[in-house]
């Protein structure tokens, strides 16, 4: 903590909840030092309880900050304030002592599109105009959590400080949380979060929709050199749930270059052949690309089934046999509810009928939720208040529900969670598939040539923008590894890290693939059907894998063979599905040369550079 944020100790806030003298002597630390910082009336140290978490909804209810929703059990309606509803990427930094650790340095200088740097001074000051006496007459929680099963060798622990119960609330959904926690802590290092919504009492103006947040002073900032996170003004999402994007990926990413495994934006699941052979996979798609409903998928083919290990965060690591192992750091789902329904993925609805948080959907007049694309025809007489709390039909023109609204809900309740989804020791990694929403040019799947080539997959990914950030349109972005807004260190750093997997002997490498469901006709409509018949596609891995599916080369990798992917009882274009067309891909490869020597610049590995030289030859061959 910086001198300028020392302060005189106010008198001691309340212990609501918990023995502040049983915490470990640097927990204690951690947190007395800042009850002198932000000085909150009174301290809650959560214990994880079933009795704790009742009495947090119950307070949030009566705050009017959560409504029960009576057509579910336990299940529960919030609405923000409509500035804070989405990650605020542009207010999202990496602070360290030379820029270059966070970011490549752009061609010609200019803004990185690769991560935000902040200098340790520019965030002291930053930090002393913000959080001195910002949790006034509001109570201090100290969440102790876990990424990962309580004691795996792959997991980790933080300890978050908010004044946001809707926070507490969430935290016990997504990460294993409370008095397990701090035990399996003891003395060990953990990541320290600390967060407020940046709203001291009495308020200086009125909450909209009883929403505590102070958009214009919003700062999320992560320092990777004393494994802090830092966060003010936003009560959303991964801006305030720390565990999520900020542990999960970027202080991860930094620990796992540092320790030699992977901290990926990745769903994991487990597919089960008709044979009875079990085969796990992982995939990066960003955000509102079908990650859940991959990772949630009912198979359309006969025989084959999928289990669910995690929807969004991998955290992957080589074992003594040279087996890459990866767990889900995550203990719920934190789903886009927009696009969710019984046809595109019936798991994830079954998972969110009870015990879950919705926040910015639309609320029926019968105590229930609803959402564009959720294909559930209304009862007569059953009016929709918007995200907005406002009065709603379809004629309106503006949508019910926020396009990035969520829900967020307990793992264990999905109905085809793995068996192994909280192994210790994590499940075998055998592929791994990139993804993104590509409407043209780009085919339903290839197979990279060898794990160079697939880092350069990986590297070149593009995919049009969606609603879980700021950005608006469908412009197509590039969005390497899906991993673009979540980087913990410099790009070209993470890329060295990603090639030097082969460097490494006796390891095991997995597959690498690229899928795009989005691809589509002149006349708009999608050209693959999508969502179940996707295990059509994910057969074809698994035989790659097995060594018992044909692949032909082509310019971007292997497709297929003729009659190699299962199509019995599906009707589908397939020549335009794989067809290459010379002009778009010189003029993705344009592109992509383009990106890379802009923003990666120096720091681009040689190895991506002549991946890109050997693509751009064998288009020039097409």
């Amino acid at each position: 903590m910086p001198p300028e944020l020392q302060s005189q100790n106010p008198s001691s806030p309340r212990v609501l909840q918990g023995d502040l003298s049983a915490l470990s002597p640097a927990v204690r630390e951690f947190v007395e030092a800042n009850v002198i910082l932000c000085q909150p009336d009174s301290l809650h140290i959560c214990d994880g309880s079933d009795e704790e978490n009742r009495t947090i909804l119950s307070q949030l209810e009566e705050q009017g900050l959560i409504k029960k929703l009576p057509k579910y059990e336990n299940c529960w309606l919030a609405r923000t304030d409509p500035r804070d509803v989405a990650r605020v990427e542009s207010r999202t930094v990496i602070v360290t002592t030379e820029q270059r650790d966070t970011v490549p340095t752009p061609l010609g200088g200019g803004a990185s599109q690769l991560g935000r740097w902040m200098s340790p001074e520019e965030f002291d000051k930053a930090s002393a105009q913000r959080f001195p006496g910002c949790m006034k007459g509001r109570t201090m929680y100290v969440i102790p959590f876990s990424m990962g099963p309580v004691g795996s060798a792959l997991s980790k622990i933080g300890v978050e400080l908010t004044d946001s119960p809707y926070v507490v609330a969430s935290m016990r959904v997504m990460t294993r949380m409370g008095k397990t926690v701090l035990t399996a802590l003891g003395s060990s290092e953990f990541v320290r979060c600390l967060h407020s919504v940046g709203c001291p009492l009495p308020l200086k103006k009125p909450l909209v929709n009883n929403w505590p947040c102070n958009p214009e002073q919003t700062l999320i900032a992560h320092i990777p050199e004393c494994k802090q996170i830092v966060s003010f003004g936003s009560g959303y999402g991964g801006n305030s749930l720390l565990g999520k994007k900020c542990f999960a990926l970027r202080i991860a990413s930094r620990l796992a270059k540092e320790e030699g495994w992977l901290a990926e934006h990745m769903l994991i699941l487990g597919i089960t052949s008709p044979a009875g052979e079990k085969k796990y996979m992982a995939a990066a798609f960003p955000s509102a690309c079908g990650k859940t409903n991959l990772a949630m998928l009912r198979p359309t083919l006969p025989g084959w089934k999928v289990e669910c290990v995690g929807d969004d965060i991998a955290w992957m690591k080589f074992d003594q046999q040279g087996n890459l192992r990866a767990i889900n750091p995550e203990n719920g789902f934190f789903g886009v509810a927009p696009g969710t329904s019984a046809k595109t993925n019936p798991n994830a609805m079954a998972t969110i009928a009870k015990n879950t948080i919705f926040t910015n959907v639309a609320e029926t007049s019968d105590g229930g939720v609803h959402w564009e694309g959720m294909d559930e025809e209304l009862e007569e007489g059953v009016s929709v208040t918007s995200w907005k709390n406002q009065p709603w039909k379809p004629e309106d023109g503006e949508p019910c529900a926020h396009p990035n609204s969520r829900f967020c809900t307990p793992a264990d309740q999905c109905p085809i969670i793995d068996p192994q989804w909280e192994s210790p020791e994590g499940v075998p990694i055998e592929a791994i598939i990139f993804g993104g929403r590509r409407p043209e040019g780009v085919p339903l799947v290839f197979e990279a040539f060898s794990w160079q080539h697939g880092v350069f997959v990986g590297a070149a990914m593009r995919s049009e923008a969606t609603a879980a950030a700021e950005h608006k349109g469908k412009v197509i972005m590039h969005d390497p590894f899906a991993m673009r807004p979540f980087f913990g260190y410099n790009f070209g750093r993470y890329l060295s890290h990603w090639l030097s997997m082969a460097e490494r002997p006796g390891l095991k490498l997995p597959k690498i693939f690229h899928v795009n469901w989005f691809r589509k006709s002149p006349s708009a409509g999608f050209l693959w059907p999508g969502f179940g018949e996707n295990i059509r596609v994910l057969d074809w891995m698994f035989r790659r894998v097995t060594g018992q599916a044909g692949a032909m080369p082509s310019a971007v990798g292997y497709l297929p063979c003729p009659h190699s992917l299962n199509l019995q009882g599906l009707s589908v274009d397939l020549d335009r599905l794989f067809a290459l067309d010379q002009d778009f891909w010189q003029k993705e490869v344009e592109e992509v040369e383009k990106y890379f020597s802009t923003q990666v610049n120096d720091d681009l590995p040689g190895e991506v550079a002549r991946q890109l030289q050997l693509l751009q030859q064998r288009v020039k061959q097409m």
